[in-house]
């Protein structure tokens, strides 16, 4: 549980998140620890969060060729 969110993959943060859900659900851990592990649990659904606004970003700025076929992304531009 120690890895840095930031670097973690969508899937493992999941996963992770997952675990911390069903531990609190299932009343297992102390109040202190349930705190640093709810904690936790809502950093990691941000960086969920942020990498699936990140994919639809992409998929949103597809680029089609002429004949209406996915020729690759182009940046997201926000501004």
């Amino acid at each position: 549980m120690a890895d840095a969110i930031k670097d973690m993959s969508f899937e493992d943060a999941l996963k992770e998140l997952e675990g911390i859900v069903a531990k609190l659900e299932r009343g297992e851990a102390p109040l202190e620890e349930s705190i640093s592990i709810y904690e936790r649990g809502a950093k990691l659904k941000a960086h969920c969060e942020g990498k699936l606004k990140d994919a639809q970003l992409k998929v949103e700025k597809i680029v089609l060729d002429g004949n209406g076929k996915a020729a690759g992304t182009a940046p997201f531009d926000a501004g």
